[in-house]
């Protein structure tokens, strides 16, 4: 790159949920990446979350895998990229040619642009001839591809962010939006500003930020929601709103889900005792529901995590097709993706039991007409193993060589350890992966560097069916390649045709032609990318975001479904308690999720230390009454144990738990913390239909950590945490930071502190503090007047505040107050601790609101954000000040 020339913007997608928001990246002189919301994407018209705008954080080459390697008797060790993918190819030859096509397999993700997803769906199912590739969408999204291809015949999402603004009533269904949608959740916030009398139901077991927003939340029984909207069913058909025409025109199975539901959901007085909520809410949500036309429900992860999963969709779309509720504008049931390419990967046949071009596996005519298409000698006949499945398969042994892309199981999968046993087992590991160190990389025979955000090429599809282009707009590092290239390379060398690509460009149309291949007719697919076939380099380079089809922002607006007879099924939905109820050994139900700056497994996030500040340490939420039955006090550690694995973990009392369940974030792995990771305590067991995992419903219990001391380091060097009993790593900027506690007794504390920090030199610039009877101990190491390292140790949890110290490390010469300051554990100077972060896009603390508040009499958010910018961008953390802004005016009143 000339460093002389002006900077230039290009337009991408970011690569985190499935908003699919567009971004302006301007790469800087100074090798900097200067990031802004693109003004003219439909997904978000110029606004970014947290993650979003930190994204030219994350793209430091750091961590990265940079060349490809193989391991040997001595570990990892560098090749050429000629020697791993020949190792590749001929590992995956030996096994097909000996074991059959169904004992290799690839595993991918959400991660993937579309034109990689393609080109792995290609080779397995066209010409490996098996089904084995399964995606970690299969953990996210696969009971709404389900639900609605019962639903609808193929997996199509109804409506699209328009319907958010124009509805009159949207309802939630497990999902905390305003932290995982924060995008789509300040449309719903402008929407409902602009209009209050639109109402927001908010249903989930947890109080969540969401629900600070919300008209009225149910906080239903986990595991419930079937016996929910069965009744909502039952409720719409006894009091006559029911769209007859449309019914009768338009769907078939009515009577048959109906009186499936009438078994335990006729009477709202049974469904309120099941779902444990208050029967006049559930009723005023009842009758809201049925006396508004204008009505969305948005689901995500607390519908689809489930044993249930596909039935919670299908209950939800039930109910819209009652009313007739369903391609118009304003209405109809909404499936909120999580992962950035979730869409795309099912477009082009990402899961285990579907082909490409939305065509089905079990179809004869689909099979035939996807390997004409391709020209492939031997397409696969059978769906092929799911997530789960599949590792178990590793592990008994009848899959022996697997292609990791873009994922991270090792933390990501439901019993986890499981994973760990079928990798130490599997005879042939390649990963491909942008990061060196990853839980799942440990257990690899080969390695892969990709190419990341900001360098890969292609295209994602949103939520809402809208394809966006992802532009690259630095070089690739070392020798970085797209997955698309490493596998078609790996095809060649495997004697495979049809794998002469140059470009992504090139792989898109193929796409693009087979979507429209013998697809005509009454039994035409409603996938389709009509209009951008035959895209040259140039045009495939400006494409603008477009949903399909061309010029549907909406489907069955016509009441025309995708099932042979064109009408719509009602599916009958049993309700049935989650699998492996609570016991007495496991009495508490574990939920788990995401947190709201922070993304999967944190192997990008974990990079930005502005995205570390919200929650730095992995948590296990409980109920104030839970934790006393338990002996686990708030701010102390506790160890959280299943049938399945345990994890340790700092309590809190978040306020929006019942009592009988516990949350656990999914972010924290072995780079991360010692002991945080939750995957391997999940609950294995999948949904009959869609396979997806529960990962919504653990039986587990909580109990005591005993420690002997508690503490934290900043430091400027990477610190060997081997000996120590509990350690969380968290990124600052320009330095680590370590929770630490252990269960040693640390005799000479200065010895030991030296030695934790690497400070040998008996000269140095150290400054103490000990108070032997009170078991505290403080440690400051300076080098030329600046602060280098520091450490604080005390018997309980509660220490000084690590944002006040934070802060000391953007100076080039710590001040004498300060170094006063840090010897006594707080600062000298009033206001020098800020406290958690809260906002995170303007870096504004809890103690800076709080005290703003007082002193200035605040009493709206919008003050608020006038005086300090927080709550001003994103809007993520408008929920927070809303609290903050409600206690701080209580204190002052008492």
């Amino acid at each position: 790159m000339n460093l002389s020339s002006p900077p230039f913007s290009v337009r991408t997608t970011c690569p985190y949920c499935g908003v699919g928001c567009g971004v302006s990246a301007t790469p800087l002189p100074d090798g900097a990446i200067q990031i802004a919301g693109d003004n003219n994407h439909p997904a978000n018209f110029g606004k970014l979350c947290v993650k979003g705008s930190a994204l030219g954080e994350t793209v430091s080459l750091d961590g990265r895998l940079l060349y490809p390697q193989v391991r040997g008797p001595e570990g990892l060790q560098q090749v050429s990229w000629d020697t791993a993918l020949d190792k590749v190819a001929d590992g995956w030859s030996r096994t097909i040619a000996e074991h059959g096509p169904d004992a290799v397999a690839l595993y991918v993700s959400g991660q993937l642009l579309t034109e990689d997803y393609y080109i792995a769906n290609k080779l397995m199912k066209g010409y490996v001839g098996s089904a084995n590739i399964d995606t970690n969408s299969r953990l996210c999204m696969s009971s709404a591809v389900a639900g609605h291809k019962r639903a609808f015949g193929e997996d199509l999402v109804p409506g699209c962010y328009e319907d958010l603004d124009q509805a009159d009533m949207v309802v939630l269904v497990g999902s905390n939006t305003a932290w995982c949608h924060p995008i789509l959740f300040q449309r719903m916030a402008k929407a409902k500003e602009a209009r209050p009398d639109l109402k927001l139901v908010v249903i989930d077991p947890r109080r969540t930020a969401t629900c600070e927003l919300a008209d009225l939340h149910l906080p239903v029984k986990p595991g419930t929601d079937v016996w929910l909207f069965n009744g909502l069913l039952c409720y719409l058909a006894l009091h006559g709103v029911v769209d007859e025409t449309f019914v009768a025109q338009h769907t078939n199975g009515l009577f048959d889900a109906l009186t499936a539901a009438r078994v335990d959901c006729a009477d709202p007085a049974a469904v309120a005792k099941i779902c444990r909520i208050d029967e006049r809410d559930l009723l005023a949500f009842y009758r809201s529901f049925a006396a508004t036309t204008k009505v969305v429900t948005a689901f995500s992860q607390g519908v689809n995590q489930s044993s249930a999963g596909t039935d919670k969709v299908n209950s939800i779309i039930n109910c819209h097709l009652v009313c007739g509720r369903i391609g118009q504008p304003g209405m109809g049931p909404f499936s909120l993706t999580g992962q950035p390419n979730a869409m795309g990967g099912r477009e082009v046949g990402g899961l285990a039991n579907m082909l490409a071009a939305h065509m089905d596996l079990d179809n004869p005519a689909h099979r035939e007409t996807v390997q004409t298409f391709w020209d492939s000698p031997n397409i696969a006949s059978k769906p092929g193993l799911k997530a789960v499945d599949l590792f178990r398969a590793i592990e008994d042994g009848k899959v022996k060589a697997v292609w990791i892309i873009a994922t991270n199981p090792m933390v990501s999968m439901p019993d986890a350890s499981q994973v760990q046993r079928a990798l130490q087992k599997c005879p042939l590991v390649v990963v491909s992966d942008i990061s060196q160190s990853t839980d799942t990389n440990a257990f690899a025979h080969i390695l892969l560097p990709a190419l990341g955000w900001g360098e890969k090429d292609g295209t994602v599809t949103n939520s809402e069916r809208r394809i966006s282009r992802q532009r690259a707009f630095v070089p690739a590092p070392g020798q970085a390649r797209a997955d698309w290239k490493a596998l078609c390379q790996v095809a060649q060398r495997m004697g495979y045709d049809g794998f002469d690509f140059d470009s992504p460009q090139q792989i898109f149309d193929e796409h693009a032609r087979l979507s429209t291949y013998r697809n005509e007719g009454v039994a035409a697919r409603f996938f389709t990318l009509t209009g951008l076939e035959g895209l040259n380099a140039q045009q495939y380079d400006q494409l603008d975001p477009v949903q399909w089809p061309l010029g549907q922002a909406r489907l069955f607006e016509d009441g025309r479904f995708a099932h042979a007879d064109g009408r719509a099924r009602f599916i009958a939905t049993v309700p049935r308690a989650p699998v492996n109820a609570v016991s007495e050994d496991y009495p508490l139900v574990l939920n788990t999720g995401r947190v709201r700056d922070q993304w999967h497994t944190m192997t990008r996030t974990g990079k930005s230390a502005r995205l570390a500040d919200h929650v730095p340490e992995s948590f296990v939420d409980i109920h104030p009454q839970d934790a006393l039955l338990y002996g686990v006090r708030a701010g102390d550690l506790a160890r959280v144990a299943t049938p399945w694995g345990a994890m340790v973990a700092r309590v809190q009392h978040g306020g929006g738990i019942a009592r009988g369940a516990i949350f656990v974030p999914i972010h924290w792995n072995g780079q991360t913390a010692s002991d945080a990771r939750v995957g391997p305590l999940v609950n294995p067991v999948v949904d009959p239909v869609s396979g997806e995992p529960e990962f919504k419903h653990t039986p587990a219990r909580v109990e005591q950590f005993r420690v002997n001391w508690h503490g934290f380091a900043l430091s400027r060097r990477e610190l060997d945490l081997e000996r120590v009993a509990h350690w969380t790593r968290i990124q600052g900027k320009d330095f680590a930071r370590y929770e630490l506690a252990g269960r040693n007794t640390i005799k000479d504390h200065t010895a030991w502190a030296r030695r934790l920090l690497q400070v040998d030199d008996e000269q140095a610039d150290w400054l103490e503090y000990e108070d032997s009877s009170a078991g505290l101990y403080r440690a400051v190491h300076l080098v030329d007047e600046r602060i280098d390292q520091c450490i604080f140790l005390s018997l309980r949890p509660d220490l000084p505040s690590r944002a006040w110290l934070a802060s000391l490390f953007a100076l080039e010469a710590l001040p004498p107050a300060d170094r006063v300051g840090l010897l006594l554990g707080q600062p000298i100077e009033k206001g020098a601790d800020t406290g958690p972060t809260v906002c995170s896009c303007f870096g504004v603390g809890r103690n800076t609101i709080c005290e703003t508040i007082r002193s200035q009499k605040l009493v709206s958010v919008a003050q608020v954000t006038a005086c300090l910018k927080a709550g001003g961008n994103c809007g993520s953390c408008v929920p927070e000040i809303k609290k903050l802004l409600v206690e701080t005016r209580a204190e002052l009143l008492t």
